[in-house]
């Protein structure tokens, strides 16, 4: 009775609060004065705002307003924009994991303020604060469609206070002007709030959005009135420099060499108008980035690590979003970063680089970058120019066209240099003919299509590229077209793609470049959502997807068909289900072993194999939680175990644990080979205070013979400028001995000019 009762409650509720739908004007007013960022808000201009409330829910469910609402406000002088929270809340103790900047979003309780400020319902920002205080702050992109659209990489200078009551936290932040890209003479911004109560598993926003979509997405977004004018948008300068060094000793030679760097170099942003801005690196150093999480592949594609580097991140949208998964014109992990003659990644120094990239008007955006790389003649490598350029049209409400073009050069390179010069990357494979004619250059030109309804259930996508290059000059093309349905119960998929056998993208991401000799595909997933009137299930439903890809003769070389059905809980946790057909015909000789003693798959064979999957992610509130991932089948001619997942611990919001783990027990036929593998991941975050840092993270991973530790110490000791202390070794698992170790500094400083 009091269940039925209290749900009454909240029925009536829904009737009586009004529903803010896309388009909402919020009003914001000018202030003369200054606002103390005290987490009270006594000031005249907060007591006259216009008031964002009547917050809906967006999950569990998205038809109830939020049991705990959210009041969001705004107003600005001719330095800031402020914006306020007032989140009401109990005496439950809040979820926040970390004090640390750019936190996940996903397990703190949080709130946010997300904003366009060109008024085309794309691009714009986002600012997020947690519970006691925490910053978050980046780029969105693609109208804020998917988790990719959230760019948590961008950085600059803002401020914020929170304070917590016995009813609620109020959060205050001042935001200058000079920290974002935007046009006076625009009007209206796109803007919406949101708020993340992650110990009650809600998230709200101030404008009803159905919950398949993102709270932050610009297509259930309110209107920004600006009742006064808009500070004029005045151009600005910053310089951050660095000075950086470090001592490195190689032991896996003979005699050890040892050896010592000091360096100095800088970054520079300057504004070339209200909306467009110049970023400038000279002798960049990235060493104080986190270390990438290494992996047990056992396919014969490479694998895709993430972008962490500052410089190639703002506005990465532009360049990174041309073509699809099946051929990427340009991935900036290219730059900088080139595999030794073992496969192991090694870092090319980068002279410099400049980045000119923004809006030019409501319509228009522009990114043009360019990159020049040292000689490296250890690694057989001439000093090398890169160039991206990307023009976008956007049209409608959420829909875009977009050219792309990608150049690399290879610079001081003659036919005589073929044994000075011998990376394959300048001259592909290592055939007689490849050495005789080194690939000078390569270039790619992209155009992209991306087609969205109003109400993002509609969404399109297709591609057209063409490379050029010294060798190849016919079937040097790629492309493909997807097209998704997504509503509140169903989504459902269909995409084709080709990549000719010269398509060549030296710069890009082709994932079957060396798998197969031209290739051309199909893939397809539907998966349908039941909502159940239950206490402790959201919602559970089947899943289906297959995937094929043939030669470019109409012959199946790759096929893999699922069937799924997923368990979706109301306190975040989530249960999945698989069962697996693959089939495999080898177009190269291959062993997952990576073994020399074991017998390869021979190119031309054949194999069926049926897998079992099972996944479980627990309840991401508690302060311990795990993900667990098991499967079991066929392997080509054998049998393989896999178990993967990761355990996390928390001790809010100073220290967290975790440790990832990935298991593979594979046994194949005869001489094939048999193999137990481990991954191993075990990470150490504390954050001492909102400035003082500490990451340690090591990784045992017995497919490469390696062991390595990272330690990272940051210092914020100004707003974007920081002082970094970095050690990382790498060892020999079976005797702990040392391959080789490094221990550097890094030192920041952010300047306005």
């Amino acid at each position: 009775m009091k269940c039925y009762l209290h749900l009454t409650l909240l029925y009536l509720s829904s009737i009586v609060y009004a529903q803010n739908l896309p388009g909402t004007k919020l009003k914001i007013k000018k202030f003369q004065g200054d606002i103390v960022l005290d987490g009270v808000l006594d000031e005249s201009a907060w007591k006259e705002a216009d008031v964002a409330d009547n917050w809906y829910q967006n999950f569990p469910v998205d038809s109830l307003p939020s049991p705990f609402q959210t009041e969001a406000r705004m107003t600005y002088n001719d330095e800031f924009l402020y914006v306020s929270f007032v989140c009401y809340d109990d005496d439950t103790p809040d979820v926040v994991s970390t004090l640390r900047r750019d936190f996940s979003y996903a397990i703190n309780d949080n709130v946010s303020f997300i904003f366009g400020p060109y008024n085309d319902r794309l691009n714009g920002y986002f600012f997020n604060v947690t519970a006691i205080g925490a910053q978050r702050e980046g780029t969105v992109s693609s109208g804020g469609n998917g988790e990719n659209a959230f760019n948590i990489y961008w950085d600059n200078k803002w401020y914020s206070k929170v304070v917590r009551y016995k009813d609620k936290w109020i959060a205050e932040l001042a935001i200058p002007f000079k920290s974002f890209k935007y046009k006076s003479d625009v009007k209206e911004w796109n803007v919406t709030f949101d708020r993340l109560d992650k110990k009650r598993n809600i998230k709200s926003a101030w404008v009803r959005t159905p919950r398949q979509f993102y709270t932050g997405t610009f297509a259930y977004a309110g209107q920004l009135v600006w009742e006064g004018p808009i500070p004029e948008a005045s151009s600005n300068i910053s310089l951050i420099p660095y000075i950086s060094g470090g001592a490195f000793e190689d032991r896996e030679v003979d005699p050890k060499e040892s050896s010592t760097e000091l360096q100095t170099g800088f970054d520079a942003k300057v504004s070339i108008s209200p909306s467009m801005n110049l970023d400038l690196t000279v002798n960049p150093d990235f060493s104080q980035i986190e270390v990438d999480e290494q992996i047990l592949n056992l396919s014969r594609f490479e694998f895709r690590f993430p972008e962490r580097r500052q410089f190639f991140l703002e506005n990465s949208d532009l360049f990174d979003n041309a073509g699809f998964d099946s051929a990427r014109p340009f991935f900036s992990r290219r730059i900088g970063i080139i595999q030794d003659s073992t496969g192991i990644p090694q870092k090319v120094p980068i002279m410099y680089g400049a980045r000119l990239s923004g809006t030019i008007n409501e319509k228009w955006r522009l990114g043009v970058m360019n990159m020049h790389t040292k000689k490296m003649l250890e690694l057989g490598l001439p000093a090398q120019n890169y160039t991206v350029a990307t023009v976008q049209r956007m049209f409608h409400e959420q829909s875009s066209f977009s050219i792309t073009f990608v150049n690399k050069e290879s610079l001081g390179v003659a036919e005589s240099d073929s044994l000075k010069y011998y990376h394959p990357s300048i001259f592909g494979r290592p055939t007689l003919e490849d050495r005789i004619k080194p690939n000078t250059y390569n270039r790619v030109l992209d155009a992209d299509l991306v087609l969205r309804s109003k109400d993002n259930r509609w969404y399109h996508s297709s591609f057209l590229a063409k490379s050029f290059d010294k060798r190849n000059n016919a079937k040097t093309m790629s492309g493909s077209a997807f097209f998704q349905y997504s509503d509140r119960s169903l989504l459902a998929n269909l995409g084709t793609f080709f990549v000719d056998k010269n398509f060549n993208a030296e710069v890009g991401y082709v994932p079957g470049s060396m798998v197969y000799p031209g290739q051309m595909g199909y893939y397809s997933e539907v998966a349908y959502k039941i909502y159940p009137e239950n206490n402790s299930l959201l919602y559970s439903g089947p899943q289906a997807r297959i995937n094929d890809t043939y030669l470019p003769n109409g012959n199946l070389v790759d096929r893999e068909f699922a069937i799924g059905y997923v368990f979706d809980f109301k306190n975040s946790a989530n249960l999945t289900f698989d069962l697996a057909h693959i089939f495999q015909e080898l177009t190269f000789d291959f062993n997952p072993v990576n073994n020399r003693d074991s017998r390869k798959f021979l190119i031309g064979e054949e194999y069926r194999w049926n897998t079992v999957s099972a996944s479980y992610q627990s309840n991401t509130v508690k302060k311990m939680n795990f993900l667990l991932n098991s499967t079991y089948g066929g392997f080509y001619n054998g049998t393989n175990l896999n178990i993967s997942g990761q355990l996390d611990m928390r001790f809010q919001p100073y220290v967290n644990i975790a440790m990832r783990f990935d298991y593979n027990n594979l046994k194949l036929d005869e001489d094939y080979g048999e193999a137990e593998l481990f991954l191993l991941g075990p990470k150490l975050d504390v954050t001492f205070t909102d400035k003082l840092f500490f990451t340690g993270y090591y990784q045992y991973n017995n497919l490469t013979d390696n062991m390595n530790l990272n330690a990272r110490f940051q210092w914020r000791y100004k707003p974007a400028s920081d002082f970094y202390i970095v050690y990382t070794e790498n060892y020999f698992p079976s005797n702990f001995t040392s391959k080789n170790r490094a221990l550097v500094f890094k030192l920041t400083y952010w300047i306005n000019l």
